[in-house]
């Protein structure tokens, strides 16, 4: 098994133990949960996990975000998965095209409340489970997003299932046959992209995962080669022939680091159209432009270029809509600046349809020129790069406090959000988790 990719990678992380965790990665770690905590507390509002908790209504031991009550754990990471991912607000990776936290910390979150297991625990198993996903998206990359798959419903499966076998205790043949069951059971497209259905491939990811590796424990097999076999995961989904140099390339990296974090409340490849249009927002006098080119990716307009955008979540996949908000100065931080009624409004939809998105061969999806034309023939410009880590890794932790205060106070209260602030930038001393699902 160890001469397959998923064999590699069992071998690789299925022994990890918390004295192995750099202190980035463990730093890095809890910054994702408690980003993705923010977002799953915010997003267990959303109609969607209302239908999925309506749905979905197996008793159990695990925890529903936001929610009274309990569900089994394969249902609580489905509804929490879906949760997390809700708003489009959660963060993302370069080398996973997609979201990793979303799929592997509600699998994982699922798994340990039910067996009772530390905080340290849990957050080896969502380091294991990212660097897991991760790899497996630099292997599938690019072809497998250009094709039309959602690498957070896909890959993200593989991420959840490698969190859920390092909690099991599986040893690396069990965990190799648990990614194999989490790659055959990949789905997700993006063209469900700015519908309830995308929130729902992070959920399935998790559920999906979490069932491979409970599966695996039992003694369950899957083919150990189904990511490059002639007929698996790499050759169905648009990627071809694998590299497998990129995992030489990673084998002493921890991928968890490069984390981005969002702090705009859209899809990520439109963050670096908004920050550069902020820039130029307080030097212009909008009814005096005349055009606004919007500089980017051509890959780009695979994923967030809905022209017309008629509800506030169409507009967060919208490069033309999201340019308009951050030059009129719309808080695009604010969930509540993506309304329906929003993308309706004259002023912004005005300015929208003077707005064009220029795309580029060879151009990278996080970079982003913005170019506004005045009446007057002036021309400002002003670019930005969201594809570079933070450096400051103190400083991105009090961003993201702040950002999760207003994601969690409305729906907790300020008292209990500052208690699970705490509890969860706790987890690496910490000997139980129930301070997660307690506040």
């Amino acid at each position: 098994m160890a001469d397959t990719v998923l064999g590699r990678l069992a071998e690789q992380w299925s022994n990890l133990a918390f004295a192995d965790l750099p202190q980035e990665a463990i730093d890095v770690g809890q910054q994702c949960v408690v980003d993705w905590m923010g977002c799953a507390l915010a997003g267990s509002q959303q109609r969607l996990v209302e239908l999925l908790r309506e749905e979905l209504t197996s008793p159990g031991t695990a925890t529903l975000i936001g929610a009274a009550g309990h569900a089994s754990p394969r249902d609580a990471a489905m509804i929490n998965g879906a949760a997390g991912h809700a708003l489009d607000f959660d963060d993302t990776h370069t080398l996973l095209s997609g979201h990793p936290s979303a799929p592997v910390i509600p699998a994982a979150l699922a798994t340990a409340e039910e067996l009772d297991l530390s905080g340290e625990a849990l957050l080896t198993a969502i380091v294991v489970g990212i660097e897991v996903e991760c790899r497996v998206g630099a292997l599938l990359a690019p072809g497998h997003y250009r094709a039309g798959w959602h690498a957070t419903g896909t890959i993200g499966t593989m991420g959840a299932a490698a969190a859920v076998a390092r909690l099991l205790g599986l040893e690396a043949q069990r965990t190799t046959h648990a990614l194999a069951l989490a790659a055959t059971q990949a789905a997700g497209l993006k063209a469900s992209f700015g519908t309830m259905a995308k929130p729902l491939h992070a959920g399935k990811a998790a559920t999906d995962g979490l069932l491979a590796a409970r599966l695996a424990a039992r003694g369950f097999t899957g083919n150990p080669a189904v990511l490059e076999a002639p007929q698996g995961l790499a050759a169905a989904t648009g990627t071809g022939t694998l590299d497998l140099n990129r995992l030489e390339r990673l084998a002493n990296r921890w991928t968890i680091r490069d984390t981005l974090f969002k702090y705009h409340a859209a899809c990520y490849l439109t963050h670096a159209s908004i920050n550069a249009a902020q820039a130029l927002s307080g030097k212009i006098t909008v009814d005096e432009v005349e055009q606004v080119e919007v500089h980017v990716a051509v890959d780009s307009l695979q994923v967030c270029d809905i022209a017309q955008p008629s509800t506030g979540l169409e507009g967060k996949f919208s490069l033309r809509a999201t340019t308009a908000m951050a030059l009129l100065g719309d808080d695009t931080s604010d969930m509540a600046a993506y309304t329906d009624g929003r993308m309706h409004d004259d002023e912004l939809v005005a300015l929208r349809d003077r707005v064009r998105v220029v795309p580029h061969e060879t151009g990278v999806g996080t970079q982003s020129r913005v170019v506004v034309t005045m009446r007057d023939g002036s021309v400002l410009e002003a670019e930005d790069d969201t594809g570079k880590p933070a450096e400051d890794l103190q400083l991105q932790q009090q961003r993201l406090l702040q950002k999760f205060a207003g994601l969690a106070r409305p729906v907790l209260g300020d008292r209990r959000a500052t208690d699970l602030a705490t509890a969860v930038l706790a987890l690496a001393p910490a000997h139980e988790i129930g301070c997660l699902a307690a506040a």
